[in-house]
Protein backbone atom coordinates (compact mmCIF):
# COMPACT_ATOMS: atom_id res chain seq x y z
CA UNK A 1 0.00 0.00 0.00
CA UNK A 2 1.06 3.82 -0.68
CA UNK A 3 0.34 4.76 3.04
CA UNK A 4 2.49 1.39 4.47
CA UNK A 5 5.51 2.92 1.66
CA UNK A 6 5.43 6.34 3.01
CA UNK A 7 5.68 5.24 6.58
CA UNK A 8 8.44 2.79 5.90
CA UNK A 9 10.27 5.68 4.13
CA UNK A 10 9.49 8.27 7.40
CA UNK A 11 10.43 5.48 10.26
CA UNK A 12 14.07 5.62 7.98
CA UNK A 13 14.35 9.08 8.23
CA UNK A 14 13.29 9.11 12.06
CA UNK A 15 15.92 6.14 13.07
CA UNK A 16 18.71 8.22 10.94
CA UNK A 17 17.78 10.85 13.02
CA UNK A 18 18.22 8.97 16.08
CA UNK A 19 21.83 8.89 15.02
CA UNK A 20 22.16 12.26 13.82
CA UNK A 21 20.36 13.85 17.48
CA UNK A 22 19.47 17.14 15.51
CA UNK A 23 20.12 19.91 18.00
CA UNK A 24 17.69 22.82 18.40
CA UNK A 25 16.28 22.98 22.04
CA UNK A 26 16.56 21.20 25.00
CA UNK A 27 18.57 18.46 24.25
CA UNK A 28 21.41 19.51 25.93
CA UNK A 29 19.41 20.19 29.15
CA UNK A 30 18.07 16.00 28.97
CA UNK A 31 21.99 15.35 28.65
CA UNK A 32 22.95 17.93 31.92
CA UNK A 33 19.91 15.74 33.30
CA UNK A 34 22.20 12.18 32.69
CA UNK A 35 25.61 13.75 33.12
CA UNK A 36 24.33 15.21 36.84
CA UNK A 37 22.90 11.54 37.12
CA UNK A 38 25.88 9.59 36.52
CA UNK A 39 28.41 11.60 38.70
CA UNK A 40 25.84 11.39 41.65
CA UNK A 41 22.71 9.25 41.17
CA UNK A 42 21.44 9.79 44.56
CA UNK A 43 22.05 13.28 44.92
CA UNK A 44 22.92 14.92 41.48
CA UNK A 45 21.62 18.63 42.30
CA UNK A 46 20.63 21.11 39.73
CA UNK A 47 21.32 19.91 36.34
CA UNK A 48 22.23 23.59 35.04
CA UNK A 49 24.03 25.38 37.80
CA UNK A 50 26.35 24.46 40.76
CA UNK A 51 23.23 24.08 43.53
CA UNK A 52 21.40 21.36 45.67
CA UNK A 53 17.93 21.28 44.17
CA UNK A 54 15.63 19.13 42.92
CA UNK A 55 14.48 18.91 39.33
CA UNK A 56 11.44 17.39 37.71
CA UNK A 57 13.85 16.45 34.67
CA UNK A 58 15.21 13.25 37.26
CA UNK A 59 12.60 11.31 36.12
CA UNK A 60 12.14 7.63 36.04
CA UNK A 61 13.34 7.22 32.49
CA UNK A 62 16.32 9.80 33.02
CA UNK A 63 17.38 7.48 35.90
CA UNK A 64 17.10 4.06 34.02
CA UNK A 65 19.07 6.01 30.92
CA UNK A 66 21.17 7.03 33.59
CA UNK A 67 21.99 3.93 35.22
CA UNK A 68 22.50 2.54 31.51
CA UNK A 69 25.52 4.95 30.59
CA UNK A 70 27.23 4.18 34.04
CA UNK A 71 26.93 0.05 33.46
CA UNK A 72 27.93 -0.09 30.32
CA UNK A 73 30.18 3.27 30.39
CA UNK A 74 28.55 4.75 27.35
CA UNK A 75 28.87 8.30 26.71
CA UNK A 76 25.94 10.25 27.60
CA UNK A 77 25.05 11.19 23.86
CA UNK A 78 25.12 7.36 23.12
CA UNK A 79 22.73 6.84 25.57
CA UNK A 80 20.35 9.34 24.22
CA UNK A 81 20.57 7.96 20.85
CA UNK A 82 19.63 4.70 22.36
CA UNK A 83 16.69 6.08 24.23
CA UNK A 84 15.28 8.32 21.39
CA UNK A 85 15.32 4.39 19.46
CA UNK A 86 13.18 2.98 22.37
CA UNK A 87 11.23 5.86 22.13
CA UNK A 88 10.67 5.55 18.50
CA UNK A 89 9.90 1.86 18.67
CA UNK A 90 7.63 2.62 21.94
CA UNK A 91 5.52 5.48 19.89
CA UNK A 92 5.20 3.08 16.56
CA UNK A 93 3.93 0.20 18.25
CA UNK A 94 1.80 2.44 21.06
CA UNK A 95 -0.22 4.29 17.86
CA UNK A 96 -0.47 0.61 16.01
CA UNK A 97 -2.42 -0.67 19.52
CA UNK A 98 -4.39 2.31 19.83
CA UNK A 99 -5.56 2.43 16.23
CA UNK A 100 -6.23 -1.20 16.78
CA UNK A 101 -8.61 -1.03 19.51
CA UNK A 102 -11.29 1.08 17.00
CA UNK A 103 -11.00 -1.34 13.65
CA UNK A 104 -9.18 -4.02 12.25
CA UNK A 105 -9.08 -2.33 9.19
CA UNK A 106 -4.91 -2.83 7.78
CA UNK A 107 -5.05 0.74 5.96
CA UNK A 108 -5.79 2.69 9.43
CA UNK A 109 -2.57 2.20 11.35
CA UNK A 110 -0.16 3.32 8.14
CA UNK A 111 -2.51 6.33 7.97
CA UNK A 112 -2.77 7.18 11.15
CA UNK A 113 0.74 7.41 11.32
CA UNK A 114 0.95 9.63 8.84
CA UNK A 115 -1.89 11.33 10.23
CA UNK A 116 0.05 12.52 13.57
CA UNK A 117 3.49 12.68 11.84
CA UNK A 118 2.08 15.42 9.14
CA UNK A 119 -1.23 16.31 9.57
CA UNK A 120 -0.58 20.21 10.99
CA UNK A 121 -0.72 23.22 8.97
CA UNK A 122 1.48 25.32 6.37
CA UNK A 123 3.13 27.31 8.99
CA UNK A 124 6.21 24.94 10.75
CA UNK A 125 5.57 24.21 14.07
CA UNK A 126 7.59 22.09 16.31
CA UNK A 127 7.55 22.03 19.59
CA UNK A 128 8.34 18.61 22.24
CA UNK A 129 5.78 16.83 23.52
CA UNK A 130 3.78 17.28 19.61
CA UNK A 131 4.51 14.31 17.40
CA UNK A 132 4.71 15.79 14.18
CA UNK A 133 7.65 15.23 11.88
CA UNK A 134 9.70 18.26 12.27
CA UNK A 135 9.15 17.71 16.30
CA UNK A 136 9.86 14.46 16.30
CA UNK A 137 12.68 15.02 14.32
CA UNK A 138 14.23 17.21 17.16
CA UNK A 139 12.71 16.07 20.22
CA UNK A 140 12.94 12.05 19.74
CA UNK A 141 15.66 11.80 22.93
CA UNK A 142 13.50 13.56 24.88
CA UNK A 143 11.11 12.18 27.70
CA UNK A 144 8.24 13.78 26.06
CA UNK A 145 8.25 11.08 23.14
CA UNK A 146 9.04 8.34 25.35
CA UNK A 147 5.77 9.87 27.68
CA UNK A 148 3.94 9.94 24.15
CA UNK A 149 4.25 6.34 22.81
CA UNK A 150 3.56 5.18 26.83
CA UNK A 151 0.33 7.19 26.55
CA UNK A 152 -1.03 5.48 22.98
CA UNK A 153 -0.32 2.29 24.94
CA UNK A 154 -2.12 3.45 28.32
CA UNK A 155 -4.85 3.85 26.19
CA UNK A 156 -4.73 1.11 24.24
CA UNK A 157 -4.56 -1.37 27.31
CA UNK A 158 -7.78 0.79 29.02
CA UNK A 159 -9.65 0.45 26.31
CA UNK A 160 -9.21 -3.62 26.67
CA UNK A 161 -9.05 -3.36 29.76
CA UNK A 162 -13.23 -1.82 30.12
CA UNK A 163 -14.56 -3.87 26.72
CA UNK A 164 -13.36 -7.36 28.75
CA UNK A 165 -13.85 -5.79 31.76
CA UNK A 166 -10.42 -7.04 33.29
CA UNK A 167 -9.63 -7.69 37.05
CA UNK A 168 -8.17 -5.52 39.40
CA UNK A 169 -4.70 -5.64 39.00
CA UNK A 170 -4.92 -5.13 35.31
CA UNK A 171 -6.53 -1.77 36.22
CA UNK A 172 -3.67 -0.70 38.97
CA UNK A 173 -1.64 -1.58 35.81
CA UNK A 174 -2.48 1.10 34.11
CA UNK A 175 -2.76 3.14 37.15
CA UNK A 176 0.88 3.08 37.46
CA UNK A 177 1.74 3.23 33.90
CA UNK A 178 -0.27 7.03 34.09
CA UNK A 179 1.72 7.60 37.15
CA UNK A 180 4.71 6.65 35.34
CA UNK A 181 3.90 9.03 32.22
CA UNK A 182 3.31 11.55 35.13
CA UNK A 183 6.53 11.54 36.55
CA UNK A 184 8.35 11.65 32.87
CA UNK A 185 6.47 14.48 31.69
CA UNK A 186 4.44 16.48 33.28
CA UNK A 187 2.90 17.79 30.28
CA UNK A 188 2.12 14.63 28.56
CA UNK A 189 0.93 13.02 31.68
CA UNK A 190 -2.18 15.56 31.48
CA UNK A 191 -2.98 14.74 28.18
CA UNK A 192 -2.66 10.99 28.78
CA UNK A 193 -5.17 12.13 31.90
CA UNK A 194 -7.49 13.89 29.48
CA UNK A 195 -7.34 10.92 26.82
CA UNK A 196 -7.83 8.19 30.00
CA UNK A 197 -10.90 10.46 30.99
CA UNK A 198 -12.43 10.24 27.56
CA UNK A 199 -11.87 6.88 27.11
CA UNK A 200 -13.91 5.98 30.36
CA UNK A 201 -16.59 8.40 29.62
CA UNK A 202 -17.00 6.97 25.88
CA UNK A 203 -16.81 3.37 27.00
CA UNK A 204 -19.54 1.04 25.33
CA UNK A 205 -20.97 -0.54 27.06
CA UNK A 206 -21.13 1.97 30.05
CA UNK A 207 -18.91 0.36 32.68
CA UNK A 208 -20.39 -1.85 35.40
CA UNK A 209 -20.30 -0.44 39.12
CA UNK A 210 -17.45 -2.87 39.80
CA UNK A 211 -15.32 -1.34 36.72
CA UNK A 212 -15.68 2.13 38.22
CA UNK A 213 -14.36 0.79 41.47
CA UNK A 214 -11.43 -0.68 39.94
CA UNK A 215 -11.13 2.74 37.84
CA UNK A 216 -11.23 4.34 41.13
CA UNK A 217 -8.20 2.52 42.52
CA UNK A 218 -6.64 2.55 39.57
CA UNK A 219 -6.79 6.43 39.96
CA UNK A 220 -5.75 6.53 43.78
CA UNK A 221 -2.24 4.94 42.49
CA UNK A 222 -2.14 7.02 39.40
CA UNK A 223 -2.19 9.77 42.34
CA UNK A 224 -0.46 8.47 45.19
CA UNK A 225 3.18 7.20 43.11
CA UNK A 226 4.24 10.28 42.36
CA UNK A 227 4.22 11.68 45.60
CA UNK A 228 6.37 8.57 46.59
CA UNK A 229 9.02 9.71 43.95
CA UNK A 230 12.46 10.47 45.74
CA UNK A 231 14.31 12.83 43.12
CA UNK A 232 11.48 15.90 43.38
CA UNK A 233 8.32 17.45 44.91
CA UNK A 234 5.63 16.26 42.07
CA UNK A 235 3.07 18.32 44.09
CA UNK A 236 5.11 21.37 44.80
CA UNK A 237 4.19 22.12 40.65
CA UNK A 238 1.34 22.48 40.77
CA UNK A 239 0.49 26.13 41.35
CA UNK A 240 3.94 27.05 39.22
CA UNK A 241 2.49 26.88 35.55
CA UNK A 242 2.21 31.20 35.66
CA UNK A 243 5.84 31.25 35.98
CA UNK A 244 5.90 29.45 32.61
CA UNK A 245 3.48 31.60 30.84
CA UNK A 246 5.40 33.12 28.70
CA UNK A 247 7.70 30.73 26.67
CA UNK A 248 4.30 29.11 25.78
CA UNK A 249 2.80 32.13 24.64
CA UNK A 250 3.42 31.12 20.95
CA UNK A 251 1.32 27.51 21.69
CA UNK A 252 -1.82 30.49 20.53
CA UNK A 253 0.15 32.22 18.05
CA UNK A 254 -0.74 31.69 14.49
CA UNK A 255 -3.59 28.67 14.81
CA UNK A 256 -4.88 29.22 11.56
CA UNK A 257 -1.98 28.34 10.04
CA UNK A 258 0.06 26.09 11.74
CA UNK A 259 -2.99 24.21 12.20
CA UNK A 260 -5.57 24.39 9.63
CA UNK A 261 -4.87 20.65 8.44
CA UNK A 262 -6.25 19.49 11.00
CA UNK A 263 -9.78 20.51 10.42
CA UNK A 264 -9.89 17.77 7.81
CA UNK A 265 -9.43 15.59 11.13
CA UNK A 266 -12.22 17.62 12.87
CA UNK A 267 -14.80 16.99 9.75
CA UNK A 268 -14.12 13.33 10.58
CA UNK A 269 -14.62 13.67 14.37
CA UNK A 270 -18.00 15.38 13.33
CA UNK A 271 -19.00 12.12 11.46
CA UNK A 272 -18.25 9.95 14.19
CA UNK A 273 -20.11 12.29 16.35
CA UNK A 274 -23.30 11.37 14.41
CA UNK A 275 -22.89 8.34 14.91
CA UNK A 276 -22.33 8.26 18.44
CA UNK A 277 -22.05 11.33 20.64
CA UNK A 278 -20.02 9.39 23.34
CA UNK A 279 -17.35 8.26 20.53
CA UNK A 280 -14.13 8.58 22.94
CA UNK A 281 -11.61 10.11 20.36
CA UNK A 282 -14.83 13.07 20.23
CA UNK A 283 -14.65 13.69 23.82
CA UNK A 284 -10.96 13.44 24.22
CA UNK A 285 -11.09 16.35 21.44
CA UNK A 286 -14.02 18.63 23.20
CA UNK A 287 -12.03 17.64 26.74
CA UNK A 288 -8.37 18.96 25.18
CA UNK A 289 -10.28 21.77 23.17
CA UNK A 290 -12.07 22.78 26.42
CA UNK A 291 -8.66 22.96 28.64
CA UNK A 292 -6.69 24.93 25.35
CA UNK A 293 -9.82 27.58 25.57
CA UNK A 294 -9.20 27.76 29.13
CA UNK A 295 -6.05 28.67 29.03
CA UNK A 296 -5.90 31.14 26.38
CA UNK A 297 -8.95 33.02 28.28
CA UNK A 298 -7.39 32.86 31.37
CA UNK A 299 -3.80 34.01 30.32
CA UNK A 300 -2.59 30.84 31.56
CA UNK A 301 -0.68 29.75 28.33
CA UNK A 302 1.26 26.98 29.88
CA UNK A 303 -2.46 24.96 29.57
CA UNK A 304 -1.23 25.46 25.66
CA UNK A 305 0.75 22.29 26.37
CA UNK A 306 -2.45 20.14 26.46
CA UNK A 307 -3.04 21.17 22.88
CA UNK A 308 -1.84 17.43 21.78
CA UNK A 309 -5.11 16.30 23.62
CA UNK A 310 -7.36 18.36 20.90
CA UNK A 311 -4.86 17.21 17.84
CA UNK A 312 -4.15 13.56 18.14
CA UNK A 313 -8.05 12.64 18.64
CA UNK A 314 -8.56 14.46 14.87
CA UNK A 315 -5.79 12.92 13.58
CA UNK A 316 -6.66 9.26 14.68
CA UNK A 317 -10.46 10.22 13.71
CA UNK A 318 -9.19 11.35 9.85
CA UNK A 319 -7.69 7.79 10.03
CA UNK A 320 -9.68 5.81 11.29
CA UNK A 321 -12.55 7.65 8.66
CA UNK A 322 -10.62 7.42 5.76
CA UNK A 323 -9.73 3.77 6.41
CA UNK A 324 -12.86 2.34 7.76
CA UNK A 325 -15.95 4.68 6.55
CA UNK A 326 -18.32 3.59 4.13
CA UNK A 327 -17.32 3.78 0.66
CA UNK A 328 -19.12 7.52 0.00
CA UNK A 329 -17.20 8.78 2.46
CA UNK A 330 -14.43 7.17 1.56
CA UNK A 331 -14.68 8.25 -1.79
CA UNK A 332 -14.45 11.78 -0.84
CA UNK A 333 -12.40 11.73 2.26
CA UNK A 334 -9.23 9.89 0.75
CA UNK A 335 -8.34 12.58 -2.21
CA UNK A 336 -8.28 15.12 0.79
CA UNK A 337 -6.83 13.53 3.44
CA UNK A 338 -3.99 12.61 0.10
CA UNK A 339 -3.59 16.31 -0.68
CA UNK A 340 -3.75 16.88 2.96
CA UNK A 341 -0.60 15.20 3.80
CA UNK A 342 1.22 16.05 0.38
CA UNK A 343 0.79 19.63 2.04
CA UNK A 344 2.07 18.49 5.41
CA UNK A 345 5.07 16.75 3.90
CA UNK A 346 6.08 19.66 1.73
CA UNK A 347 5.84 22.02 4.63
CA UNK A 348 7.94 19.99 6.84
CA UNK A 349 10.27 18.83 4.15
CA UNK A 350 13.33 21.03 5.60
CA UNK A 351 13.83 18.32 7.98
CA UNK A 352 15.64 16.01 5.49
CA UNK A 353 18.51 18.58 5.89
CA UNK A 354 19.04 17.37 9.39
CA UNK A 355 20.40 13.70 8.01
CA UNK A 356 21.36 14.73 4.25
CA UNK A 357 24.62 16.93 3.32
CA UNK A 358 23.39 19.91 2.02
CA UNK A 359 24.23 18.68 -1.78
CA UNK A 360 22.23 15.65 -1.33
CA UNK A 361 19.20 17.66 -0.77
CA UNK A 362 16.65 17.79 -3.94
CA UNK A 363 17.15 21.30 -5.04
CA UNK A 364 13.39 22.06 -4.91
CA UNK A 365 13.37 21.53 -1.19
CA UNK A 366 16.59 23.33 -0.32
CA UNK A 367 14.61 26.44 0.20
CA UNK A 368 11.74 25.11 2.56
CA UNK A 369 11.83 26.87 5.79
CA UNK A 370 13.01 24.68 8.91
CA UNK A 371 14.07 24.94 12.23
CA UNK A 372 17.41 25.89 11.74
CA UNK A 373 20.11 23.95 13.48
CA UNK A 374 22.71 25.67 16.03
CA UNK A 375 26.20 25.83 16.37
CA UNK A 376 28.70 23.04 18.40
CA UNK A 377 30.58 23.87 21.74
CA UNK A 378 32.71 21.35 21.86
CA UNK A 379 35.22 23.14 21.54
CA UNK A 380 34.83 24.70 24.29
CA UNK A 381 33.60 21.87 26.32
CA UNK A 382 36.79 19.80 25.57
CA UNK A 383 38.72 22.80 28.03
CA UNK A 384 36.06 22.79 30.53
CA UNK A 385 36.28 19.42 33.19
CA UNK A 386 32.77 18.44 34.53
CA UNK A 387 31.60 19.99 37.37
CA UNK A 388 33.45 23.54 36.46
CA UNK A 389 31.03 27.13 36.56
CA UNK A 390 31.00 28.64 33.38
CA UNK A 391 29.94 32.47 33.07
CA UNK A 392 28.62 33.23 29.60
CA UNK A 393 25.39 35.24 28.73
CA UNK A 394 25.17 33.47 25.22
CA UNK A 395 21.86 31.92 24.39
CA UNK A 396 23.36 28.79 22.82
CA UNK A 397 25.79 28.19 24.81
CA UNK A 398 24.03 28.69 28.38
CA UNK A 399 21.68 25.76 26.73
CA UNK A 400 24.79 23.05 25.42
CA UNK A 401 27.50 23.66 27.92
CA UNK A 402 26.15 21.49 30.40
CA UNK A 403 25.34 18.63 28.21
CA UNK A 404 29.41 17.96 28.67
CA UNK A 405 29.15 18.46 32.48
CA UNK A 406 30.17 21.91 33.23
CA UNK A 407 27.69 24.63 34.99
CA UNK A 408 26.49 27.74 34.36
CA UNK A 409 26.19 30.70 36.41
CA UNK A 410 22.35 31.37 35.07
CA UNK A 411 19.98 28.96 34.44
CA UNK A 412 18.79 28.74 31.08
CA UNK A 413 15.78 27.55 31.16
CA UNK A 414 13.01 28.61 33.68
CA UNK A 415 13.45 26.46 37.14
CA UNK A 416 10.73 26.53 39.38
CA UNK A 417 12.90 24.93 42.67
CA UNK A 418 15.87 27.16 42.18
CA UNK A 419 15.61 30.04 44.77
CA UNK A 420 17.72 32.38 43.00
CA UNK A 421 17.26 32.20 39.67
CA UNK A 422 16.27 35.80 39.04
CA UNK A 423 19.55 36.37 41.04
CA UNK A 424 22.12 34.78 38.90
CA UNK A 425 20.28 36.14 35.67
CA UNK A 426 20.65 39.38 37.02
CA UNK A 427 24.38 38.34 38.28
CA UNK A 428 25.30 37.31 34.74
CA UNK A 429 23.75 40.86 32.68
CA UNK A 430 25.53 43.13 35.44
CA UNK A 431 29.28 40.74 34.73
CA UNK A 432 28.60 41.59 30.96
CA UNK A 433 27.80 45.50 31.38
CA UNK A 434 29.50 47.84 29.82
CA UNK A 435 29.86 50.21 33.09
CA UNK A 436 30.50 47.31 35.43
CA UNK A 437 33.48 47.71 37.06
CA UNK A 438 36.82 44.93 37.53
CA UNK A 439 35.73 45.06 41.30
CA UNK A 440 31.95 44.27 40.42
CA UNK A 441 33.10 41.28 38.09
CA UNK A 442 35.53 39.30 40.38
CA UNK A 443 33.07 39.71 42.98
CA UNK A 444 30.67 37.66 40.80
CA UNK A 445 33.36 35.12 39.79
CA UNK A 446 34.17 34.30 43.74
CA UNK A 447 30.50 34.69 44.33
CA UNK A 448 29.30 31.70 42.30
CA UNK A 449 33.20 29.71 41.90
CA UNK A 450 33.64 30.52 38.28
CA UNK A 451 36.62 29.09 36.54
CA UNK A 452 35.51 29.86 32.94
CA UNK A 453 34.69 33.02 30.78
CA UNK A 454 33.32 32.24 27.53
CA UNK A 455 32.32 35.31 25.77
CA UNK A 456 32.91 36.92 22.28
CA UNK A 457 35.60 39.38 21.18
CA UNK A 458 34.79 43.14 22.06
CA UNK A 459 32.41 41.91 24.25
CA UNK A 460 32.48 43.53 28.03
CA UNK A 461 34.31 41.22 30.55
CA UNK A 462 37.65 41.04 32.21
CA UNK A 463 40.37 41.21 29.40
CA UNK A 464 43.13 39.04 28.07
CA UNK A 465 46.13 40.54 30.01
CA UNK A 466 44.33 40.77 33.69
CA UNK A 467 45.78 38.75 36.01
CA UNK A 468 42.32 37.33 37.24
CA UNK A 469 42.75 35.47 33.98
CA UNK A 470 45.56 32.35 33.52
CA UNK A 471 44.99 31.62 29.55
CA UNK A 472 42.24 32.07 27.14
CA UNK A 473 41.36 29.84 24.10
CA UNK A 474 39.81 30.97 20.80
CA UNK A 475 36.77 29.40 19.22
CA UNK A 476 34.77 30.06 15.92
CA UNK A 477 32.58 33.03 15.52
CA UNK A 478 34.58 35.49 17.41
CA UNK A 479 34.17 33.19 20.67
CA UNK A 480 37.12 33.27 23.60
CA UNK A 481 37.05 31.05 26.81
CA UNK A 482 39.05 32.14 29.52
CA UNK A 483 39.98 30.40 32.36
CA UNK A 484 39.92 32.40 35.71
CA UNK A 485 42.59 32.14 38.60
CA UNK A 486 40.87 30.40 41.09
Amino acid sequence: MPASACVLLLAVLLLLMTVRLPWSGDLGMHAAVLERLRADPLHPGNPLVDAATPSPYYSPWAVLLALTGSATGWGTFTVLRLGALAALVLLGTGVHAFVRTFTRSRAAVPLAVLCLLLLYGVRLFAWSGFPGLTSMSLTLAYPSTFAFGLAFHLWALLRRALAAAWGTTAFLGTGLLLAGILLVHQFTGAVAALGCAAMLLGARPWPARAVWLRVAAAGALAAAVPACWPYYGFYSLLGTGSGLDDIHRPLYDHLATKFCLTALGAAALVLRARRDRRDPLVLFFALGLAVFAAGGLSGHQAWGRILPAVLVPAQVALALETAGAGRRVRAALAPLTAVALLAGAWTQAGVLGYVLRPQAVPPVLRHIHTVALWPRFTWAAREVPARQTVMTDNYYALRMLPAYGPYTVAPAYPDVFLPDAARRRAATRRYFARDASRAERLGILKEYRVRWVLQQNGGPGLDRGDPAVRRTVRGPAGFTLSEVTP
